[in-house]
């Protein structure tokens, strides 16, 4: 069970990580060397590497066939994330997009 949650910590992470370079792709910067050598860029691909790492090591005491049905938490987590720190707003076909991927979690449960 520990290693499900160190799993879910990374998927998590990795979403923080996504959001961070959303927002760094929102701004403008004057050279291309700027736009990616700014602090949101190198922390967020810093987390990215750290997350692959924890995933590694919790892929080594969790079932393969487990990994890609929490990895999915991630639409979740981006979504929320998306909401809360970029505005976005969550639509009917995003809405339902989200009850599928619960549907086929629970379904891979049963």
């Amino acid at each position: 069970m520990k290693y499900i949650i160190l799993f879910l910590s990374a998927v998590f992470i990795s979403s923080v990580s996504q959001i961070m370079l959303k927002k760094s792709a929102n701004k403008t910067y004057e050279s291309k060397l700027k736009e990616y050598m700014n602090p949101w860029v190198i922390i967020a691909y810093g987390l990215f590497f750290g997350a692959t790492l924890v995933t590694v090591i919790a892929y080594k005491y969790i079932p393969l066939s487990l990994g890609p049905i929490l990895e999915s938490a991630g639409y979740f987590f981006v979504t929320i994330l998306g909401m809360i720190f970029l505005k976005e707003k969550v639509g009917k076909k995003k809405a339902l997009g989200l009850f599928i991927i619960l549907a086929g979690i629970i379904v891979f449960n049963l």
